[in-house]
Formats: structure tokens, sequence, C-alpha cells
């Protein structure tokens, strides 16, 4: 997650702390190569020398001109090529370590950490600094692909490696792994411009494609990451304070809207309901927000903000009705009252409110971590206080307070802010 100008990363289920500081501490770098050829790994392979590999065979090398590939939409995949066989020369040849990973050299990587099929590259042509942004998405058809858009300089030198590669295959390597190794421009017959963007299609699953954009968007880091601060939380503590969080939070609930219904009588019942309706917009607002890159974690930070909150809401309804009491103990009646009293109140509310989001903001901005969950929750919630009190608890307020007539009962609006209350 970056969070201004820090990045906090959460590794669920890990137990080695040390190997993730470490592995953070390393700076990935995406790289850019030309697929030379293909090649299988042997059951027993020889011991890594660091002697420059030897060029690919004839017959199989990856080349535009073994390929031949032509555009045909007839075939599934948009266009048809020659099968070219892996050279089983390289077979016994070990992967190439970390340490020799250079861009310059020529490389053999696996396609996956756990692959036997790999690739021998040539030296990179284009790193992920070129890269401006990348997201997994479904075409028309519903398949997933990746589009990415480069930078102004970025452009221009993909379409010099786009040109150079044209029906070529092109990899995309991160930390000595190749992540795609994509056709250039199947689908044309002669190369064009990308113009700034552009798609990688294939036989992708949604987590596939994803993976792939991940490392396309952040692989490619021009700064060494220093760790600030680490915390081990255990998953069963973890759970514990989180469901004691929720069920401390829905007892102060209850026990606040008991109160207000016995305190108020029918008006309780609109705080209720206006609690209610803010609990729906939150839900829906962080459900969408779910899908989106933000995608806040509802944790125990977040949920100590809607803790919060809740207290922030009934305040706001209980301002409201005060001045109601107040301004029928003065002798007005009910319908005067509560636009009198609504006006009144507001100023207090939205003074309140917009403290809590002044101090809500700048705790998001300043904050690290956990502390910024709770900011956030804490800021939409009390937004969400501004939004329900103007366009529910006024109009449903005064909608009572209109229908309202002198009754005994003691669960009318008139008992509940205590005062006799005249009618016109």
């Amino acid at each position: 997650n970056l969070q201004g100008t820090n990045v906090v990363v959460s590794v669920p289920g890990a137990t080695n702390a040390r190997e993730i500081l470490a592995s953070i501490g390393q700076t990935a770098q995406l790289l850019f190569r030309p697929v030379l050829c293909k090649t299988t790994t042997a059951a027993k392979l020889e011991p890594f020398t660091g002697t420059a590999l030897p060029p690919c065979g004839p017959q199989y090398s990856m080349a535009a001109s073994n390929l031949g590939v032509s555009p045909n939409p007839q075939s599934p995949a948009g266009y048809t090529m020659n099968p070219v066989q892996p050279d089983p020369s390289f077979s016994t040849f070990p992967s190439t370590p970390s340490s020799a990973d250079l861009a310059s050299q020529t490389v053999l990587l696996p396609a996956t950490s756990d692959s036997s099929e790999r690739y021998i590259l040539g030296p990179a042509q284009m790193t992920g600094t070129s890269l401006k942004n990348a997201i997994a998405q479904q075409d028309q058809a519903g398949a997933w692909i990746v589009s990415y858009n480069l930078t102004g300089a970025g452009s221009a030198l993909w379409d010099q490696v786009a040109y150079a590669n044209f029906h070529g295959l092109v990899a995309i390597e991160l930390d000595g792994v190749v992540q795609s190794a994509p056709i250039i421009q199947p689908g044309e017959t002669a190369p064009r411009s990308f113009g700034g963007s552009g798609q990688i299609s294939g036989s992708f699953t949604e987590s596939s494609a994803k993976n792939l954009a991940i490392a396309m968007q952040f692989g490619s880091l021009p700064v060494r990451l220093e760790p600030l601060t680490t915390q081990t939380v255990s998953p069963t503590l973890g759970h514990s304070a989180l469901v004691a969080g929720l069920g401390a939070g829905l007892a102060g609930l209850l026990i606040v809207l008991l109160y207000t219904i016995i305190y108020y009588r029918a008006l309780g019942l609109v705080i209720v309901l206006g609690l209610a309706v803010s609990a729906a917009a939150l839900f829906a607002i962080i459900s969408a927000l779910g899908k989106t890159a933000l995608a806040p974690s509802f944790d125990l930070a977040g949920v100590t903000g809607l803790i919060v909150s809740i207290g922030i809401t009934v305040d706001s309804f209980i301002v409201y009705f005060e001045r109601l009491k107040d301004e029928t103990r003065a002798g007005r009646t009910m319908r005067s009252s509560v636009d009198r009293g609504f006006k009144s109140a507001w100023r207090t509310v939205l003074a309140a409110d917009l403290v809590s989001l002044l101090a809500a903001g700048l705790l998001y901005l300043i904050a690290v971590g956990a502390v910024r969950g709770f900011a956030f929750f804490l800021g939409l919630s009390t937004l969400l206080d501004i939004i329900v009190t103007w366009y529910f608890t006024r109009p449903l307020v005064t909608l009572l307070g209109r229908r309202s007539s002198e009754s005994s009962s003691n669960f009318s609006m008139a008992a509940g802010i205590g005062a006799e209350v005249k009618h016109v």
C-alpha cells in the first residue's frame, strides 16, 4: 500500500520476518528482453560457471523469420505461426543466478519459478522505468488482458523495440523470472507505432493477468526501500482483537440506541433509522472502493474509527433534539420549533463535523499503517453524518413535526422533547 511517501507491506501467514525484510530491501528490476530460443530443464543441471551462453541453433531460433507469424482472423488467437521446438543443447545448462542476471548479458531464465520451460534471452532493450502504469481488465469478449501506458520517452523507445522485434517475442523479466513473453503485433502485417499505450493478450486467467499487471506496475522501483518500522501480529490475536472490537462496538451501539429510544421516544427511532442509513451508505462506499486501488482494509483501527464516529453521529441528533426542546419550551409551535431548532443546531453540527473531518484528514496524511485506517473510517463516517443530517434527519423530523398532534401517548414526539406543544 502506498501511503504518501511510505510503502506499507502486509504479509499474511509469513513466519520469517528477517527474510521478508531482506527481500523488501532488494530493488526489483523489470527488463524487456528479446527471446532468442526456448529450452527445457534436464533432471540434472551442470554447475554455473559464469561463461557466456552459446548461440541458439538456427532451427530453434525464435526469430521472426522462423516463427512465420501471419495474421489470421479465422484463428482463435487472431494469427498463426510455425511451431518452433526447444533447443535441447541448453537443457542441462543452469538458469542464470541473480548475481549474473545483468541487463547487458544474454541469460537463461525460467518461465515461472516452478516451471521446466526456460528462455534464452538477449540483452535488455528497455526497463520498467519506461512504463507509466498497467492494469488487468477484460476486453469486449470477456477475455482477460493487460493494458499499459508508457512515459513520453518510453513511448518512443518501445516503438523502437517493437520495430526491431516485429512478429518476434519480447520477454518481460522480473527478479530472474519471465513473467510473460508476448509476440509483438501478431495481428499486423507491418510494424506500427503503439502511440504510448498497448495491450497484452493471450490465455490469461484473472489471477495471471493481475499478477502480470502488478509486476509491470511496480516491478521497477528507482529507489531502495529502507524499513522504518516492523510489527508482527499473531493471526489468532489479530482475529480475536477484531472480533472483540466489533462486539464492543455493537454492544455500545445497542445501549446507546436503547437509551435514546427511552429518552426521546419517537425521536429515538429517528436516530435508529439515521444510523441505519449511514451504515448502508458506508457499506456501499466501502464495497465500491474495494474494487479500486484504494481498497481500505477493515481492521481493528478501522473498527475503532467507526465506533468513535457512532458517537459523533448520535451527538448530531442530540444537538438537534435539545434545540427542539428549547424552542418548544419557549412557547413556539411544533412546526416552528422544528425549523428554528434545525437552523440553530445545523451550525453546531456542521462546525463539530468539520473539525473532526480536518483532524481525520491531517491524521490520514501524516500517519502510516493502521492509524490511517482509523483516520479513513472516521473521516468517511463524519462526512456521511453531515449528509444524513441534512438530507435525512431534517426532512424526517420536519414531517413528524407537521403531522404531530396533541397526544397523551408516552411515545409521541411531544413526549420525547418533554414539553407542552402548541399547534395551529
